[in-house]
């Protein structure tokens, strides 16, 4: 997602806008118009030939990207009631990428408003909302320097994704049906990046000082005006919404783990969709090895089972030549431990699907690994060949196991050492991804994620969530409670 590029008041034809909502009729659903900024051959004008698939019948590169634009806007245009056509700018770009990572895109509402008809006074609302609430097209016929002032969403994704030199073999599937294998399914991300643009986001707050956008549009100071969303986010710790906090409250705020809760009815009520937290249950011979412990599931490979025993935990050992553990080839003792077993890893070295596909390869039945800072750990990536669960645990966890296993192996027999066994449950008193009221948790990581913090749900949500940080396997496209929350935050902040 990207902040808004142009922050205006309503200063002209207030008393026409008001007289327009009041002969505005209701309406059941909305329109999405979207326009192409890419030059000849390239993005959506892209004339390179292609099948159809995945329910994408496009013959050429241009046109399947266009489709996929087409059926997510169909999906928002459902899930949406407004009068006022919404647009969206859309173009491909080459974004930041290289062999094994990249930028996929983002999205954003380019035109933010405050003081315009049927919205809070003196607050910040992303375009297509402040339209809705207006009953009129607030930008109609402006433009700028920028070409874009008349536009609520502006979106750029990555047209070199999959190529050699971006994310190699991992291009965006533009199948309609979720087969996305070791793809990254366009579908999904899309749907994701136009909820930021039409308001899941903070949209006014730089989170990384606490400061508002004044209102004056041209800086970040400590007494801008707050967005919508501000009277909705409520710190557990702090015991106050973000409209009642300082800029230096807010900023701790947007680092404060797990302690950040919507407040708005719509989402509270549909957060009873979310399950359990879901815990690593360890046994062992010693004291120190029976633990019950927070995870999150990969972005690859299958799903955890819900419940039972998992196997035996094995540390790898970081191998001769090696930047980190499992990230080359196991060798023969490694092999040798971790054969039908559980693979405890530690972040860092290559990437995670690495590991864990090396992890397959000797033999592993599941992979557990461990952040290598603070802070919870969603392991990433993308790999069509990876057949057995990973999750991710904490750094502290990490080392918990670690001792469990070496202090386990002393409790047994020379022949037979002892063991730690990993089996899968939930904790009953716990909520995954809400507080302890069943309000359902922002993203607040201890170490700021600029774009990410805050605009987001958190990754304890389950099951998982379409406004995660993350973009993760089990999505769909149903927007609303029992499978998802997109839909129950925007109508708590006016949609």
């Amino acid at each position: 997602m990207r902040s808004p590029h142009i922050k205006r008041t309503a200063t002209r034809s207030l008393l026409a806008a008001a007289v327009l909502l009041a002969c505005a009729g209701a309406q059941a659903a909305a329109t999405i118009k979207i326009t192409s900024r890419d030059p000849a051959g390239v993005g959506f004008n892209d004339p390179t030939p292609v099948a159809p698939v995945g329910g994408n019948p496009g013959t050429t590169l241009g046109e399947q990207r266009m489709n996929v634009y087409k059926y997510v806007a169909g999906i928002w245009e459902q899930n949406l009631d407004s009068s006022v056509t919404i647009t969206v700018n859309a173009g491909w770009e080459a974004l930041t990428c290289d062999a094994s990572s990249a930028v996929l895109g983002s999205a954003g509402a380019w035109n933010i408003w405050y003081n315009t008809p049927g919205a809070k006074r003196n607050t910040w609302y992303p375009q297509a909302l402040a339209n809705k609430l207006a009953g009129v097209n607030l930008s109609e016929g402006y433009q700028d320097e920028t070409g874009y002032g008349d536009v609520d969403i502006k979106t750029q994704f990555n047209v070199n994704l999959g190529k050699s030199n971006c994310l190699a073999g991992s291009p965006f599937y533009l199948g309609l049906d979720g087969n996305a294998g070791n793809q990254v399914n366009f579908v999904e991300t899309l749907l994701h990046e136009l909820g930021h643009g039409l308001g899941f986001s903070v949209i006014s707050v730089n989170t990384a000082t606490g400061n508002r956008i004044n209102a004056a549009g041209t800086a970040y100071t400590a007494d801008g005006l707050p967005s919508i969303w501000e009277g909705f986010m409520y710190d557990n710790t702090l015991k106050k919404t973000w409209l009642e906090m300082t800029s230096a409250q807010r900023k701790a705020s947007a680092v404060n783990p797990l302690q950040l809760a919507w407040t708005g009815p719509n989402a509270v009520a549909g957060a009873a969709m979310l399950a359990r937290i879901p815990v690593i249950k360890t046994t062992s011979p010693g004291a120190n090895g029976n633990l019950n412990i927070d995870f999150n599931t990969s972005t690859f490979g299958p799903l955890p089972p819900a419940s039972g025993t998992l196997g035996t935990l094995a540390v790898v050992a970081t191998q001769a030549g090696e930047l980190g553990s499992g990230c080359s080839a196991f060798n023969t003792a490694n092999t040798m431990a971790v054969k039908n077993k559980v693979a405890l890893m530690s972040r860092g070295g290559c990437n995670f699907a690495q590991k864990v596909k090396n992890a397959q390869d000797a033999g592993a039945v599941g992979a557990v690994l461990a952040n290598n800072t603070t802070g919870a750990l969603i392991p990433g990536g993308t790999d069509g060949s990876i057949t057995i669960p990973a999750v991710g645990i904490t750094q502290a966890d990490g080392e918990n196991l670690k001792a469990a296993v070496a202090s386990a192996a002393t409790l047994g027999s020379r022949s037979k050492p002892g063991t730690v066994t990993v089996a899968l449950g939930v904790d009953p008193t716990r909520i995954a991804g809400a507080d302890a009221m069943g309000r359902p948790l922002l993203y607040t990581p201890a170490v700021l994620a600029s774009g990410s913090s805050v605009s987001h749900w958190d990754v304890t949500a389950s099951p998982n969530l379409l406004m995660e940080p993350n973009i993760n396997p089990d999505l769909g496209i149903i927007l609303t409670a029992p499978k998802d929350l997109t839909v129950p935050l925007l109508k708590d902040i006016g949609w």
